[in-house]
């Protein structure tokens, strides 16, 4: 007879480690879903646009650094960066109308505009470019970025 209640406990005792284990698994699989859900609201856009510009930025730099300063070194860069400029508005549509912002993007395409149309073409001119580039960047992001 002692040994009858013994094997229940061990049993009732499995039984809850097998509930325990379906309830975690399910809070995972529940917490995935949930992640993936939050996720997709996120527009990626705006970020991406961000990072690519600060790549080039900082390629361009980096030519600078490695004293490679030829037109044909830096061009592709500053081609890369005005062609990311026109997509500012589109990817800060909430900012679109703001008076400020359509400022900074301006002076930002105007001064990519001048480099593309007399493109540097020793390292002081390209370093100027680049500084150039950092403050209208800075501009915008100490009104905007919070």
């Amino acid at each position: 007879m002692a040994s009858q209640p013994a094997t229940k406990k061990s049993s009732a005792a499995s039984r809850y480690l097998f509930l325990f284990l379906v309830g975690l698994v399910v809070g995972a699989v529940a917490a995935v879903m949930a992640m993936r859900a939050l996720q997709a609201r996120h527009d990626p856009f705006p970020d991406s646009v961000m990072n690519v510009m600060a790549r080039h930025s900082g390629l361009l730099s980096d030519k600078i650094k490695q004293n490679r300063c030829a037109a044909t070194d830096t061009v592709p860069h500053v081609r890369t960066l005005r062609a990311m400029a026109n997509d500012l508005e589109m990817a800060f549509p909430g900012l679109a109308d703001d008076k400020r912002f359509q400022g900074h993007t301006s002076q930002f395409r105007a001064d990519l505009d001048s480099a593309l149309a007399t493109p540097p073409t020793d390292c002081a001119g390209a370093e100027a470019l680049l500084k150039q580039v950092g403050t209208d960047c800075k501009a915008c992001h100490q009104d905007f970025r919070g």
